[in-house]
């Protein structure tokens, strides 16, 4: 799930920053190469990660502002065919020639014919380099259909799925606008462990309507009795123009308050970690082996690819001789992709390059989601010149006062939250990226 929030939005960082809202109280609220270009260098790596975007659902949640669609008759053999030109023609135009790992989200991708899935790993296979053991991931709606074709995405080159349970409540399925049962969801997580052992994660929602704490424990114990490697926790927001933001503000339904929310955080946590499912970055729970290397790409700042209606992606376009990445977004309705790539063979709809400044801003946002934090090693990597980690922020009193008040590390490994970091981590970023702009204007660096 976490892939198709990285998606949907461009902005200092990639969407889901789906923190758990708290107040600060005391404030009141792969290491080869080189992976960013800045200004003057022609640093380029030739690896990235590739997500597809397929926007098709048979119907809307109540909760989800995602590019997606409702139709009734999808031609999927026209969308095959943009998405593999499309695909093509990117490949490209960032001179990536090694895949590391493919996540197809949506939308809901699991609609999707395996032979689509089929035909997109084959065009990674015949133009790039693609892993043997490469991590290749989609999400699936647990309904009984979809179900049946986990074998065929099997065939197809999937070997890893994300399950999209969201809660193991009938009543809380219907609020949340599902079209799956309790039983469909359960059948679909055994099915997947049996076809995908080790490599099946599973997404859940909480803070849902009139939940409490209690509740939310006792099903997170429920979750844990079918899933053993990996659980994705997504803190319900509300979303303007949604159904279900709608229903909040006109009071017949009530979500929990922040600090209930950032309890059951807390509590969750707890109860993975003592399962032995811990927590490597804020929204995610995994045994040793079974952490999502893709999404690990995406928090480690490496460059991705972006294909298909609404896609975003990050890479330097050496291909049409530039050597600054860009943040790029391809066009969102689906209609209108498919003719701009049959017409242009692909459909970037915006292609901004990043300054260096925004590509740092984003290493620090997306870096300090992980558990491990942004580590030296890594900031060296992407920091062109701009100054030590230490440099930045060792002498800010504002981030000193947030170490002092055990929200935040500074140390020889690296830059990191606490535990109580990562659940206000929102309210932290701020101060951090700051200081970051302060430091480059005031350097000149």
């Amino acid at each position: 799930m976490w892939s198709r929030y990285c998606q949907t939005t461009c902005a200092v960082v990639c969407k889901d920053l789906n923190l758990i809202t708290g107040e600060l109280h005391f404030l009141r609220k792969s290491s080869h190469c080189t992976q960013i270009a800045t200004h003057g260098h022609g640093n380029h790596c030739n690896q990235a990660s590739l997500y597809i975007h397929w926007p098709y659902c048979q119907k809307r949640c109540s909760y989800c502002n995602f590019n997606k669609y409702i139709s009734r008759n999808v031609d999927n053999d026209r969308m095959t065919r943009c998405l593999v030109t499309e695909l093509k023609n990117l490949l490209g135009i960032s001179g990536v020639s090694s895949i590391t790992s493919v996540f197809f989200g949506g939308g809901t991708p699991s609609l999707a014919d395996p032979q689509t899935i089929f035909e997109v790993l084959e065009v990674v296979k015949e133009t790039s380099s693609l892993a043997d053991r490469a991590e290749i991931s989609i999400e699936v709606n647990p309904t009984h259909l979809e179900t049946k074709k986990l074998v065929d995405f099997q065939h197809a080159g999937i070997n890893r799925v994300s399950v999209g349970v969201q809660s193991l409540k009938a009543g809380d399925l219907s609020v949340l606008g599902r079209d799956h049962t309790v039983e469909e969801a359960v059948r679909c997580v055994l099915e997947s462990r049996k076809l995908f052992p080790g490599r099946v994660s599973v997404d859940m929602i909480f803070g849902r309507p009139n939940q409490t704490i209690d509740q939310w424990t006792e099903e997170l114990q429920e979750l844990l009795k079918i899933c053993d490697s990996h659980v994705s926790l997504y803190q319900l927001t509300l979303e303007r123009g949604t159904k279900l933001f709608k229903q909040v503000h006109q009071g017949t339904l009530m979500i929990p308050d922040g600090d209930v929310m950032a309890e059951m955080y807390r509590a969750s946590v707890e109860i993975l970690e003592r399962s032995g499912l811990c927590r490597y970055e804020v929204s995610n729970f995994s045994t040793k082996d079974a952490q999502s290397l893709h999404n690990r790409s995406y928090w480690e700042g490496r460059q991705y690819l972006g294909v298909g209606p609404g896609a975003h992606g990050r890479f330097v376009p050496v291909g049409l001789g530039k050597d600054m990445r860009e943040a790029r977004i391809q066009t969102l309705e689906p209609d209108n992709w498919m003719f701009e790539v049959e017409k242009f063979g692909h459909a970037t709809r915006r292609a901004v390059p990043l300054t260096k400044l925004e590509q740092l801003q984003e290493v620090i946002s997306l870096g300090l989601r992980m558990q491990d934090g942004l580590t030296s090693s890594r900031w060296l990597e992407h920091q062109g010149g701009t100054g030590t980690l230490n440099d930045i922020f060792g002498s800010c009193p504002s981030v000193n006062n947030l170490i002092s008040n055990n929200f935040l590390t500074l140390d020889a490994r690296g830059m990191r939250a606490t535990s109580e970091g990562l659940i206000v981590l929102d309210s932290i970023l701020p101060y951090l990226l700051n200081t970051l702009t302060d430091f480059t204007d005031c350097t000149g660096r």
